[in-house]
């Protein structure tokens, strides 16, 4: 799917949440992978804003981890995690990654995932490619 507007990105967002349920066993985990600039951060933006967070979402690059309570929403927490300057996966795990893994009411979104696959769960895959400075090619795998 190719979009072309932020207003066609944050509606492909809003579909993407309305469509997600939480798991009985565990936090549903999405990977946001693409090249720099190819709107992984403006896509977790936009499902922040779907979800009704209404604090300004920015990469969390230099904090790895942002966590957002929700309220009135089929999960009780978003979280934001943005694993680009981890250089070992034990990183994410010192910051309490198993537990919120565990967690069936976390909707987590992680930037840079191929970063740490080798503790990465079964994920939903967000595939984000640039094709020029307004569009966006978008490609989901469940």
């Amino acid at each position: 799917m190719k979009t072309h507007s932020l207003q066609e990105f944050q509606k492909t967002a809003e579909n993407f949440v309305s469509n997600l349920s939480p798991s009985s066993q565990k936090a549903v985990v999405v990977g946001l992978y693409g090249n720099l600039g190819a709107g992984k951060t403006t896509f977790t933006q936009a499902v922040a804003k779907s979800l009704g967070v209404e604090e300004t979402v920015t990469s969390p690059t230099f904090v790895i981890e942002k966590i957002y309570e929700l309220t009135n929403q089929k999960f009780s927490h978003f979280i934001h995690i943005d694993a680009y300057r981890l250089e070992k996966s034990e990183e994410l795990l010192h910051l309490g990654w198993q537990k919120i893994i565990s967690d069936s009411k976390n909707l987590i979104l992680m930037e840079w995932p191929d970063r740490v696959l080798d503790i990465m769960p079964r994920h939903i895959q967000v595939k984000l490619t640039h094709l020029s400075e307004n569009e966006r090619q978008i490609e989901i795998m469940l």
